[in-house]
């Protein structure tokens, strides 16, 4: 399922999101400028590589400088190809507008950078051994996801789900898009665990979802939720609201 665009309505400008794409575009942009091995440097220096802060002996012994912990923040400003940051600044596009109206410009961007950072650390409790890179914005973005099923559960997606030559647009309910995405990384992570090999950092998408539906408890500004779900009142109906571009 590829989602289009929601129907919840954007109450300010998400200054916040744009600035995010296009630090993430610029990065990239620079680290392809690089050629392949440079970029694969990048990567090692800038991206998480979990056996760097759980085997420092092997760490030295491979040449990783001492960075401070920078990396556990660069990280998800890299990207590995232009699909997945597309896929990731897409996503971050359709669902991050509307929480970026609950929390405010620039707690946004910290609530974003928290969300990386508990993303990172699930995949790195379940990879502590692995030399391989982390990088994308992916678990922050699953963050904003996680945000989003919290306060907009009433909302709907309009999502093209391709079948064979005939493209499918459907009207599907937020909690049913983002609940199944869930399921779906978490039995990705579980299968690509038993089968010990994976090129799909699952554990920091189920990491970060999780991150953004607890933390934006603490981020959501009094006031500021004109759309999010209100049991009582149901002052906002998804079936009576056109879908935006």
């Amino acid at each position: 399922m590829i989602p289009l665009r929601d129907n919840v309505p954007r109450v300010t400008t998400p200054y916040a999101v744009v600035a995010l794409i296009a630090v993430n575009a610029l990065v990239f942009l620079y680290t392809g400028s690089l050629g392949p091995s440079g970029a694969a440097q990048v990567y090692h220096l800038f991206g998480v590589v979990p056996a760097r802060f759980f085997q420092p002996s092997w760490a030295i012994w491979a040449g990783y400088p001492d960075t401070m912990g920078w990396p556990l923040v660069t990280y998800m400003f890299l990207h590995g190809g232009w699909l997945h940051l597309i896929l990731n600044m897409w996503m971050l596009w359709i669902f991050g507008d509307n929480i970026e109206d609950v929390t405010g410009h620039g707690w946004f961007v910290l609530f974003y950078v928290l969300c990386g950072l508990a993303a990172v650390a699930l995949h790195m409790f379940f990879e502590q051994a692995s030399p391989m890179p982390v990088v994308g914005a992916s678990g922050a973005v699953a963050g904003v996801m996680g945000a989003y099923i919290v306060l907009y559960p009433h909302g709907r997606v309009l999502t093209l789900i391709p079948i064979i030559f005939i493209p499918l647009m459907i009207q599907v309910p937020a909690s049913l898009f983002l609940g199944l995405w869930f399921v779906f990384q978490v039995a990705s992570g579980v299968f690509a665990k038993v089968q010990a090999s994976s090129g799909v950092a699952w554990w920091a998408h189920v990491g970060g979802f999780m991150a953004g539906i607890v933390l934006i408890k603490w981020f959501r500004r009094p006031g500021s939720c004109r759309y999010c779900y209100n049991p009582d009142t149901r002052d906002y109906d998804p079936e009576e609201s056109e879908f935006r571009v």
